[in-house]
């Protein structure tokens, strides 16, 4: 029988309090807020950012293609859900899903904010709003912790804090704020999270790389979003990382995984043909699509194409979500979509992608 299906990727809707209520003091009055435009809607503004956040697509899961839109929203009137953990259970219940691992939505975006120190602050105090939330009910909502990673000694107890806090796993920001993450400083923060079972991710739009404007019409942009994902993986594979660290995972988040088989073999295909004047002698001791097989997760939604491609990929690395409450997600018509797009695969397969790969990987006995 099929197992009970779990988001492996889902957000909150950060509450107007989120942040200026549990930030450190020095920060009261330049801490992310809410507040009320008359064109806008509700907008989240963050000191040090030319763009404040709207509402509209950040919670508009079930509303039609045709009505979405960026501004007008009113928090009052957004998914109750993504705030308040009661009712979220029933929306687990609609879509048919067990339970979600949780990532933040504002938090997102501030992964790039230029100012680290700032980016702690609010990251400490969204943790404490996190824990609260998934307290409520830690068999179906696991919480993602985030960071800023001003060094690897804070890292490693931040990820400490969060593990104290029930939190089960870390939301990594694109960029640390020294080096990068191929840089043999950070092999005790690697360590330390495999020592302590908390998986890290990497979610799309929270590298600088993300903000990098493209050509052509806006929505031209849309698919540059998995880029800055794609960058990372490759930092970590043929910057050694996994080679010296053979138990750690990385979680591609909200990425598609329908490329994937290509991006092995073009890694695959760098490497081989061009690995003797652009590498410089610093050799793998496997291919760049054996470490992509065993370390790196990938989350999808709707993507068809990763059902159809599971063969050129492993399947045991390969996790569905939802995405509620965002405008991309699959809510409350997931079941649906389930069903026409894994009617290929076997029950094994289903309970993997759909179940024992998430469960394995956060440890939960759902």
């Amino acid at each position: 029988m099929q197992k009970p299906i779990i988001s492996a990727d889902s957000h909150i809707t950060e509450p107007p309090g989120c942040y200026i209520d549990r930030i450190d003091h020095k920060y009261k009055d330049t801490a992310p807020h809410m507040v009320r435009d008359e064109k806008m809607g509700d907008i989240f503004v963050i000191e040090g950012s030319s763009k404040p956040i709207p509402m509209g697509l950040v919670a508009a899961a079930g509303v039609d293609a045709m009505d979405l839109k960026m501004f007008g929203a009113k928090f009052e009137d957004l998914h109750r859900g993504g705030w308040d953990p009661e009712a979220r259970m029933a929306d687990q219940d609609r879509d048919g899903v067990a339970c979600e691992v949780i990532y933040a939505t504002v938090g997102m975006l501030l992964c790039n904010h230029p100012d680290f120190d700032y980016k702690k602050a609010c990251f400490d105090a969204y943790n404490i709003w996190l824990a609260e939330y998934c307290a409520a009910h830690p068999d179906r909502l696991i919480g993602l912790g985030q960071t800023a990673m001003r060094s690897v000694e804070e890292g490693i107890a931040d990820v400490r804090k969060m593990k104290e806090m029930g939190l089960r796993g870390v939301m990594m920001p694109g960029n640390p704020q020294v080096s990068d993450y191929d840089d043999p400083i950070y092999a005790p923060f690697w360590e330390a999270t495999i020592d302590m079972k908390m998986p890290l991710s990497f979610h799309i739009l929270t590298s600088k790389q993300d903000n990098v404007r493209t050509r052509g019409p806006r929505i031209n942009g849309f698919l540059s979003i998995i880029r800055g994902n794609q960058d990372l993986i490759g930092t970590f594979i043929f910057g050694g990382v996994f080679q010296r660290h053979p138990q750690l995972k990385l979680v591609c988040v909200e990425a598609d995984a329908g490329w994937v088989p290509h991006y092995m073999y073009r890694m695959d295909h760098a490497y081989n043909r061009h690995r003797a004047w652009m590498m410089k002698g610093r050799e793998l001791e496997k291919k760049p699509s054996e470490y992509f097989r065993e370390h790196i997760y990938t989350t999808f939604q709707d993507d068809w194409v990763a059902f159809a491609m599971k063969d050129l990929c492993n399947t045991r690395r390969l996790m569905w979500a939802n995405d509620f409450p965002h405008s991309d997600s699959t809510w409350p018509w997931s079941q649906d979509i389930l069903a026409e797009h894994t009617k290929d695969l076997t029950e094994q397969e289903k309970n993997w992608i759909l179940h024992d790969n998430v469960a394995e990987l956060y440890n939960l006995s759902i």
